[in-house]
């Protein structure tokens, strides 16, 4: 199943939310959307600095993750960022297939 790291920042708004439900509320909503659209939460972090909340989360398909992305960023309570994550071995495999690419100039 495809894997996720999403770094996200509070908004004004979204701040007053997690004030008032606590981390272990905003836990469980994060993982009542995934769950609900077939994937699972790996790990959940709250931060200080660029990032107030660090997920790592397994979706079905780059599909599910667009649609979390969209519905959250939507609310205006948080600023996100996705990045797709690879295993080892999926790296290894994408050196391993033949690309014909020509530099710029080159």
């Amino acid at each position: 199943m495809p894997k996720f790291l999403i770094q996200a920042t509070y908004t004004a708004e979204g701040t007053k939310g997690l004030l008032d439900e606590g981390g272990s509320g905003r836990r469980a909503a994060v993982e009542q959307v995934v769950t609900g659209l077939g994937g699972g939460v790996e790990a959940m972090y709250f931060a200080f600095g660029a990032d107030d909340v660090v997920i790592v989360v397994d979706f079905p398909d780059a599909v599910s993750m667009a649609a979390v992305s969209l519905a959250v960023k939507a609310s205006g309570a948080l600023l996100t960022r996705a990045t797709p994550l690879l295993t080892v071995e999926e790296i290894d495999e994408a050196a391993r297939r033949q690309v014909a690419f020509r530099a710029p100039g080159g």
